[in-house]
């Protein structure tokens, strides 16, 4: 016996009715909601008012354990908020515990990233003394200064660098195209490497950007062999992959005010519930902003007495 299907169908025909959902909506809505009174009834919570907060927790978190998508946990927890904020205005439940959940917080964890003072120790790291410290500092600015996924960065053809305009051509995911901007920094060293290294490194006439001593174009592995290299060397600790420069380019803008949809860009992501996963600093930033200036904050009032 599961919680009340009484209230699932009553709560499915509000959605219905009054906010106009679609079949196919509503019925993403009836299997999300049967999961979770399936989880209920195996904890033994067959009244949805002895439902608590810990347990719609640890319901998300089961599902994540199983393996699902950020996406598709956000999808359930909008179904299950949406039931226990009808049921509260219908009289059913006093209280809705979904308030609590920080759904950012809970199911999409913001990645590692590196602070700005971490990335100028790793971008320092190589001997630029060698060719292939010269390339390997060219490789970090690039990637840190345009976000792209190290795939991405791998697989760029001489082509798709624009250097008077100072613009990268990247082919994301599904070989879609966007146009990201490259900063001064990181087309000085691209400068200085395609003047001074790669023609020392092209022996076969490649079309690759970044090549190896062999003639290679550079692989996602050399990238990452040269990545740890240079984490050790810098003493980082944190447990850092090349997807990490890529969270903390996506960070540090957000963190100095760029706008969402800019971000959501520059990283190729095709829905911006993808890029929110970094909003958090935006909303920490505004809240900040928000405590300094406004004459009734928490901070400004006490100033007031």
């Amino acid at each position: 016996m599961m919680p009340n299907i009484t209230e699932l169908e009553g709560f499915l025909a509000f959605l219905s009715v009054e906010k106009g959902l679609s079949k196919n909506s509503l019925v993403s809505y009836r299997f999300d909601l049967i999961q979770y009174f399936q989880y209920l009834t195996k904890i033994k919570k067959l009244d949805l008012s002895l439902v608590k907060h810990e347990d719609l927790t640890n319901f998300l978190f089961h599902l994540k354990d199983q393996g699902m998508e950020a996406s598709s946990i956000a999808r359930h927890l909008s179904a299950i908020r949406g039931l226990h904020r009808y049921l509260v205005r219908e009289g059913t439940l006093k209280n809705d515990i979904t308030e609590k959940v920080d759904s950012l917080k809970l199911w999409k964890r913001l990645p590692e990233f590196l602070t700005v003072e971490e990335v100028e120790k790793l971008l320092a790291a190589p001997d630029l003394k060698t060719d292939q410290g010269i390339r390997d500092r060219t490789a970090l600015e690039l990637l840190y200064a345009t976000g792209m996924r190290v795939s991405e960065l791998v697989n760029l053809k001489m082509e798709q660098l624009d250097m008077m305009v100072g613009i990268v051509r990247v082919f994301g995911k599904g070989s879609k195209e966007r146009l990201v901007p490259v900063g001064k920094q990181a087309q000085k060293w691209i400068q200085r490497y395609l003047t001074v290294v790669r023609p020392q490194f092209d022996k076969k006439r490649s079309s690759d950007l970044l090549l190896t001593n062999r003639s290679k174009g550079m692989t996602r592995q050399n990238f990452w062999t040269l990545l740890k290299r240079y984490l050790r060397q810098c003493r980082i600790q944190k447990h850092v992959t090349p997807h990490t420069l890529r969270h903390s380019f996506a960070t540090h803008l957000l963190e100095r005010g760029a706008d969402l949809r800019v971000v959501q860009e520059l990283l190729g992501h095709v829905d911006i519930s993808t890029t929110q996963i970094y909003t958090h600093l935006e909303t920490s930033r505004l809240k900040k902003i928000h405590e300094q200036f406004h004459p009734r904050s928490g901070r400004n009032l006490q100033n007031l007495h």
